[in-house]
């Protein structure tokens, strides 16, 4: 099933809906153009600007990266899937060593069940009637599939309840402790997780299995109060623990990680004391996939821990100018469409002419319309009306969202497949 759910992906035919694409490979199935080898500089190929493409190589090196990470930390690893919304890197993820996937609304998990994903962590309390009826379902058909979710109020507890009544499994949760006050979700005290779970054992429809959090979230986040709060988190997995809350869970869950403070969750996780049952020490980290050239490339902890490795940005956007109209500017036709802008401006990397590359000394990106990138230009900037520019992103998780169908490409420039997103 998993297999030929894959499979269809490449027998949706290319046309209009997939931008960038050539205009001569309509009708052609994904698979086909793939086959072909097409390459994204060749004129006679037929790629068209502005065009996303990810890395083939930098794509497995990363993959490969946490997946021995992991492994070394004795982590447990369920990335989140939101960034990419990508069933073919689900399962390339699955591959390198992956429990499972986390996602973060119920459209997502239903999009991952499409695509025979049996593990699923649901990092948001689900208190949609409709969703929770369908988790049932997907429950009570397939006793291989396993599905976590927060729950961090008694409110919550008593709307899942409701909706579950008479669901063949019990549906299984955690105690999300939110990272302090002024933070996202998630119950501020102890005393609060301990009431949501007591609501838990309270139904038949719900079963504690560990607690879970985003240690991103701690306001002021250094590395001293994000290991104080993962601390936290141990603790209550304790008390929780001594409190009897685990009872038929088979192990304890106790989950964290962004992309920004892995190393510390490695670090706290490791010390979890010996509890009543086995723990799940699970990671949540998602952006690794493609990383970035900004956000994470200045936040990831493989800059404070450079012996394990060093992530790679993946993503290029190669945008085309199409205006030059003074020395001192430029536009491409790339803009808030194409490129990620929610945290940083786009990067020009290099400039690319009549099969050759240069780098992209002196141009800036300043500023970004719905469909045009403007490039303020030194002296020294060698661009032309026509020139590729390759553009560095920010963002993954805004990156992989405009764009349904992305070339993966080797570094020659041949494409090799194509990752379809599901947004």
């Amino acid at each position: 099933m998993i297999r030929e759910a894959l499979a269809r992906l490449a027998e949706d035919h290319v046309d209009h809906r997939f931008k960038g694409l050539p205009p001569d490979a309509d009708g052609l199935t994904v698979g086909e153009l793939a086959a072909q080898r097409r390459n994204l500089f060749r004129e006679a190929d037929g790629f068209t600007t502005p065009i996303l493409a990810l890395s083939a190589e930098r794509l497995e090196h990363n993959l490969a990266l946490m997946e021995t990470y992991t492994a070394r930390h004795g982590l447990a690893f369920a990335p989140h899937g939101k960034t990419s919304m990508a069933p073919q890197l689900f399962h390339r993820q699955i591959e390198h060593g992956a429990w499972g996937i986390t996602l973060a609304m119920p459209h997502q998990v239903r999009v991952a069940r499409a695509f025979g994903i049996q593990r699923i962590f649901l990092a948001n309390e689900l208190v949609d009637a409709p969703a929770l009826r369908w988790i049932a379902a997907e429950l009570a058909a397939d006793p291989d599939f396993r599905f976590i979710c927060y729950v961090d109020s008694e409110r919550g507890v008593e709307l899942m309840d409701a909706a579950l009544r008479g669901a063949a499994r019990p549906v299984d949760v955690v105690v999300e402790l939110g990272a302090g006050e002024g933070a996202r979700t998630g119950v501020r005290t102890a005393a609060a997780a301990l009431a949501v779970a007591d609501a838990v054992a309270g139904v038949e429809t719900l079963r504690l299995v560990g607690v879970a959090g985003y240690e991103a979230q701690v306001p002021g986040a250094t590395p001293e109060r994000v290991r104080e709060w993962l601390e936290r988190l141990v603790a209550l997995a304790v008390e929780l623990d001594e409190a009897g809350r685990f009872a038929g869970a088979g192990e304890i869950v106790v989950s964290a990680g962004g992309s920004e403070w892995f190393d510390a969750v490695a670090d706290v996780l490791a010390a979890v004391p010996e509890l009543s049952l086995p723990a799940l020490r699970l990671l949540r980290s998602g952006a690794y996939v493609s990383h970035d050239d900004v956000h994470y490339s200045r936040l990831t902890p493989f800059n404070r821990v450079p012996e394990e490795g060093a992530l790679e940005p993946a993503f290029r956007l190669w945008a085309q100018v199409v205006s030059r109209p003074s020395p001192a500017e430029a536009f491409v036709n790339g803009g808030k469409r194409d490129a990620a802008y929610d945290l940083d401006l786009p990067v020009a990397h290099v400039v690319r002419r009549n099969g050759t590359e240069h780098p992209a000394a002196g141009i800036e990106v300043s500023a970004l319309s719905d469909q045009h990138l403007w490039l303020r230009t030194g002296p020294d900037a060698d661009v032309e009306v026509g020139d590729w520019i390759g553009l560095g992103l920010s963002h993954p998780c805004t990156s992989f969202d405009k764009w349904q169908l992305i070339p993966v490409v080797e570094t020659d420039g041949t494409v090799v497949d194509f990752i379809r997103t599901f947004f």
